[in-house]
């Protein structure tokens, strides 16, 4: 998984812009350029509403600044130096209309060619007319833009100078020209608008190939908090102890211990003879004068009333016992339980703990400690809510039953590419922990491959198995698909067996790698070798398991590109499915059609460039390869729900729905689909210590997953702005209708029927929320939901709540 370096670089640098003024969206005034002369500043003494897009490597010789002492007017201007460097502001426009901006430029000692001229540019619409591009040193000249909304509504303003170009010997982007440029005074003049009367035809006769179950697939990596903190019930961290207790710092890499000591920094130290678990184990040096020492975490999640359980593994001197392993929740005399352990041997030994929560507490405290005498170690320790099930989260569980996804992808991602899979097999708590190969923090290694297959068993889902095709060998991976679908009878299968699980667990669909063509993905490597990789890999794989299906990594960033080409033409005989991925920011700025059109438009570009591999490689006739579109979502914003935990607004589960119609027209390429990811990081589920929540995106899934038919319906005629699409239910006894409403306007979407007769009355579910930046967290109620309402008189029109997604259900005659 990847925001893809593009993103990272062009789309993080207008982040503050489109946060800053997203908020605004449902307030800004249609068609006005907010602060066009730069006279108002913020606290920051910057431009209000004005963003500066730095270089994507930046370059200490270009700037942007405000200028206060020249102006076309008033005081201020925007100012560049040394080009390279922009300035942006994000426009509301009307949908389907034709614009003008203008704009005043003032140059200094521009070089004369045309790259390097200061002009203003439009992102996000179709420019008709070009900004005239100013050279030399010219005083204030008025130059202008002429443009087509086409199915946008906002646009970003873009006042530059010069252009980016990369340094001799690939280094890193420069500004290559020089000379300095002012801007002021913009302004924009709406020409003409297209009065929007939505209308279709449902040719009901006329279906495409059934939408694949699998679209409806998800994706859970090793990463922030979607295992752990999210599916697995642990509660807490750092449980084997890769950091030593109460350090911040370890192997140059910042991973904060969350396990402080107890009775003086002195009082543990870390011993790697005799360790459990890992490199290490804590030492507790007990003193003469009976001074508790020990070690202790905090920050628990703890609800009044409920029951908690699990254990801790001592071993240690006679003299050291008791030990107190305590649960507090509060800072009364009575807000905590404690349990005594009496006795402690040389050996280390499981001894069983049980508390009951006296009241809630988001900052529970768990500790280990003795007033004896000696010493002791503590190999490893756990806790968990007592209504787990089998490790997982009830709470969670019961979120995603709602999802009902048939498909889950895992373990990566990034994490896959430096991931030994073996770590995640045999007893859990001597599976060594780990730096996270790919991402910040610990794994764990508690939730691997048995682990998997019962989350997997919970949710009545199949499973889809990344391997390690980056730091990961061949032979690992053979492995690998042996212990999964081998019988008991073959070497990996006996050791199955051996770590509790006879029987074969079975898994159909395997990707060779994530990513591989991105050279963030550890073990990436060129094109040609890649291909040879994944030949190579795939073949091993059919040697073990002729009935498996193969998943290429495609290309992670562009919908279209030679990488994918080339691996399709060289590998198709070791193809079942293309593996693609697409993330989508607040790029134009946030209006809501523009938002919530960029995951279908995203979808189709990728359905439409694999449907010209089919018809222009000639080693794919007469093959079926689709793709798997097995990372999809947008990605901005604040991380409220730690490592990359997106928050989502009902504007992006309008995005989804729109997506899911997409799917209905793609049938014939995109055969599986992941939404990425389905906890927390990126997530259609947020958590928090002690409670889960379906996030917007999440009850989009829920309500298509339910609702909408399987057999996609051909339909004709204008129904901008709405995002249309028609199904018939799998017994073709109902057509369920889609209607997705980008605006903040009812419509009426007027329909004709061809093919069959639709009764007078139906039933309809709508999704929507107080407004487009509504959205659920976990411990309150939601308020992004879709809600049942039953639909009468029904005859040539459909009502079209302003800010929804809604799928109506009418039976057929």
């Amino acid at each position: 998984m990847k925001l893809s370096r593009l993103m990272l670089l062009a789309g993080m640098a207008i982040s503050t812009l489109a946060l800053s003024v997203a908020t605004l969206a449902p307030k800004q005034p249609v068609g006005e350029i907010l602060n066009p002369s730069i006279e108002i500043l913020d606290a920051n003494q910057q431009p209000a509403n004005w963003a500066m897009e730095p270089l994507a490597r930046g370059d200490a010789t270009s700037s942007a600044q405000v200028s206060s002492d020249v102006a076309h007017s008033g005081t201020r201007s925007l100012s560049i130096s040394a080009g390279g460097v922009s300035w942006l502001n994000k426009v509301l426009l009307k949908p389907y209309a034709t614009y003008k901006l203008t704009g005043w430029i003032k140059t200094q000692n521009v070089p004369a060619a045309s790259e390097a001229a200061a002009r203003f540019e439009l992102r996000g619409v179709k420019v008709t007319s070009p900004s005239r591009k100013i050279n030399g040193t010219q005083d204030w000249t008025n130059v202008e833009i002429s443009f087509d909304t086409e199915g946008q509504d906002s646009a970003i303003i873009v006042a530059t100078l010069g252009s980016r170009a990369p340094r001799l010997g690939g280094g890193a982007d420069a500004a290559v020209e020089a000379g300095k440029a002012w801007f002021d005074d913009l302004g924009l003049q709406l020409i003409s608008a297209r009065e929007l009367k939505p209308t279709i035809t449902i040719d009901a006769g006329k279906t495409r190939e059934p939408m694949p179950d699998l679209i409806y697939g998800q994706f859970i990596e090793h990463l922030g908090r979607s295992i752990y903190g999210g599916i697995w019930a642990e509660m807490l961290e750092d449980r084997k102890f890769y950091s030593a207790v109460g350090e911040i710092r370890r192997d140059k890499v910042y991973v904060p211990s969350p396990w402080k000591p107890i009775g003086g920094s002195s009082a543990v130290t870390m011993v790697t003879e005799n360790a459990y678990v890992g490199e290490h184990a804590p030492q507790v040096e007990l003193g003469d004068d009976g001074v508790p020492k020990g070690i202790t975490q905090s920050g628990l999640g703890v609800v009044a009333g409920k029951g908690y359980k699990g254990y801790v593994i001592l071993a240690g001197d006679a003299s050291a016992a008791p030990i107190e392993v305590s649960l507090s929740w509060g800072s009364g005399e009575s807000d905590h339980q404690i349990v005594r352990i009496e006795k402690l041997t040389s050996e280390y030994i499981k001894y069983p703990v049980k508390f009951k929560a006296g009241s809630s507490s988001d900052d529970a405290v768990f500790s280990i400690i003795s007033k004896g005498k000696g010493k002791f170690l503590i190999g490893t320790s756990s806790l968990m809510p007592d209504d787990n099930i089998k490790g997982m989260r009830r709470d969670t569980l019961a979120q995603l039953k709602e999802l009902n996804s048939p498909i889950y992808r895992w373990p990566g991602g990034n994490f896959v590419s430096g991931y030994n899979w073996t770590d995640g097999i045999g007893p859990r708590d001597k599976r060594p922990p780990r730096k996270n190969p790919a991402w910040t923090g610990i794994e764990h290694n508690d939730f691997g491959m048995h682990e998997y297959f019962d989350f997997l068993h919970e949710l009545n889902a199949q499973p889809f198995i990344a391997l390690n095709a980056g730091l990961g060998t061949v032979d690992s991976a053979v492995q690998e698909v042996q212990y999964v679908n081998g019988g008991p009878e073959t070497p990996m299968g006996k050791l199955r067996a051996k770590n509790g699980h006879s029987a074969a667990f079975h898994c159909t669909y395997w990707a060779v790698g994530n990513e591989m063509s991105g050279n963030w993905q550890l073990g990436s490597v060129p094109l040609k070798e890649f291909i040879q990789r994944h030949n190579t890999f795939s073949q091993a794989l059919l040697n073990v398991d002729k009935s498996i299906k193969l998943v290429a990594s495609g290309e992670a960033v562009r919908p279209s590109s030679d990488w994918d080409r080339q691996l399709l033409a060289n590998s198709a005989d070791y193809i079942d499915l293309i593996s693609k991925h697409f993330y989508r920011q607040d790029w134009h700025g946030g209006g809501l059609m523009t938002h919530q059109r960029q995951i279908g438009d995203a979808i189709r570009a990728i359905a439409d460039a694999h449907r010209n591999y089919l018809k222009t490689i000639p080693e794919l006739q007469g093959k079926n390869i689709r793709v798997s579109l097995d990372e999809w979502n947008y990605w901005y914003g604040p991380h409220v729900f730690g490592e990359l935990g997106t928050r989502y607004f009902l504007r992006d589960a309008l995005g989804i729905a729109g997506g899911i119609n997409e799917y209905s027209r793609d049938t014939d390429v995109i055969g599986m689909a992941c939404y990425a990811q389905t906890l927390n990081v990126i997530g259609a589920i947020k958590t928090s210590k002690t409670s889960a929540v379906l996030d917007s995106t999440g009850e989009a899934l829920v309500m298509y997953r339910r609702y909408f038919g399987t057999i996609p319906v051909e339909i004709t005629g204008a129904p901008e702005p709405l995002d249309v699409a028609v199904t018939w239910t799998a017994d073709k006894k109902s057509l369920t209708i889609s209607v997705v409403n980008p605006t903040y306007e009812t419509y009426h979407l007027a329909f004709r029927v061809v093919g069959t007769r639709l009764e007078a009355q139906g039933q309809s579910w709508i999704l929507t929320g107080p407004d487009d930046l509504a959205f659920n967290d976990p411990g309150k109620e939601p308020i992004v939901t879709f809600t049942e309402k039953p639909v009468k008189d029904i005859s040539d029109h459909l009502e079209i709540t302003p800010v929804s997604a809604t799928i109506f259900k009418i039976n057929a005659r």
